[in-house]
């Protein structure tokens, strides 16, 4: 099951194995670098069914951090044209996930410890996001107080998703991903942990959705029909009070509604109590995916604490998962499906890239 095709719209997959949008702090003004061409070109040489390029940030504010990579320019976009063109030359799909930071951005990279910049640094911004408290306000390390959004500004970002959109399509991408998950401006809306505003973006579950929906009926009206629209949701925020998978099974239906053809399954980032139980449940992610494709009947990604290929085989061959996300364990090895088929008994030969398959594949 894993190693099977899978076709969603006008786009097939080779296989049911993705790697995970992961962050790599390797863009100089939202621009991809070399390091880019490699590390994902190197997973289509091996073999895997869809590449999720990172969180990208839809404007400069919009970033994680000055490293993070972006999609509001031309400059950015002519980068990124012979990158995915190489990953579609071995059978890739190939897609980008596009977001916005809200409170959590204007931070330092990971490489270099991910302290919080305040917005007078030369090199940090001011935060936005629905109310104004900071992501922790109690913490050790200085989180900056972001600014609450006015509804014209909401508009203004919708619209920047909308470029970043736009820009996506006509460099060629097959999928496009709207995040909604870990804490970030779209999902710091939708949970009641953050969103305590008075106004039409704030209250019940479908006004506090008001801005993710607003956004992908946008983003949907610009982004082809026979391409793949997705969105990333923390499925359950691992914190007490927070989402749970109900209320994320009743988001994933209006989605639907609004033209999502699947749902990637993640979880947690929206509050720092949600940090420890991140690590411990992780695993329940794939799990949770499967309710999620249960209440919504629509095809899910899994992601979260898979490694092996019988782990993966499992979840897509107990219709838990239509695509398994795979992150740190792709790090490791950029063969991994290859190894998959290995394990699984399947036909190698025509996994890897026919230069590295001609050698060491089977039938």
């Amino acid at each position: 099951m894993l190693l099977t095709p899978l076709k969603i719209n006008n786009v097939s997959f080779k296989n049911r194995i993705g790697m995970s949008p992961m962050c790599q702090y390797a863009s100089t003004d939202g621009v991809a670098s070399d390091w880019h061409m490699v590390h994902l070109g190197a997973r289509a040489v091996g073999g895997v069914g869809l590449i999720m390029a990172e969180c990208t940030a839809v404007s400069p504010t919009g970033r994680i951090s000055n490293g993070c990579a972006g999609l509001w320019n031309d400059r950015q976009a002519d980068r990124l044209e012979p990158i995915v063109a190489f990953q579609k030359s071995f059978g890739a799909v190939t897609g980008i996930q596009i977001s916005h930071s809200g409170r959590k951005g204007s931070a330092a990279t990971a490489l270099e410890g991910g302290s919080h910049l305040d917005a007078n640094d030369p090199l940090g911004w001011e935060t936005v996001g629905p109310v104004d408290v900071a992501f922790d306000p109690d913490g050790t390390r200085l989180w900056q107080e972001p600014r609450a959004l006015s509804i014209p500004e909401i508009r203004d970002i919708q619209a920047q998703f909308v470029r970043s959109a736009e820009l996506a399509r006509d460099v060629g991408y097959d999928l496009l991903e709207v995040h909604c998950a870990h804490g970030y401006l779209l999902h710091s809306f939708l949970t009641n942990l953050v969103n305590t505003r008075a106004d039409a973006y704030g209250g019940d579950l479908k006004s506090r959705a008001r801005f993710l929906l607003e956004t992908v009926e946008h983003v949907r009206a610009v982004w082809p029909e026979d391409r793949v629209l997705s969105v990333r949701l923390s499925v359950h925020d691992f914190a007490v009070g927070g989402l749970t998978l109900r209320e994320t099974a009743q988001v994933g239906t209006w989605l639907k509604e609004r033209g999502v053809d699947i749902l990637d399954c993640s979880g947690g980032g929206a509050v720092p109590e949600a940090r420890g139980a991140i690590g411990n449940r992780t695993a329940e992610q794939p799990e949770m995916a499967g309710e999620i494709r249960k209440e919504t009947d629509l095809p899910v990604m899994a992601v979260g604490g898979v490694t092996t290929p019988e782990q993966a085989e499992h979840l897509v061959a107990n219709h838990k998962a239509d695509i398994v996300l795979l992150g740190r364990e792709m790090m490791r090895n950029p063969h991994w499906a290859f190894t998959a088929a290995q394990a699984l008994g399947a036909e190698t030969r025509h996994v890897l890239a026919e230069q590295y398959g001609f050698f060491v594949g089977s039938t």
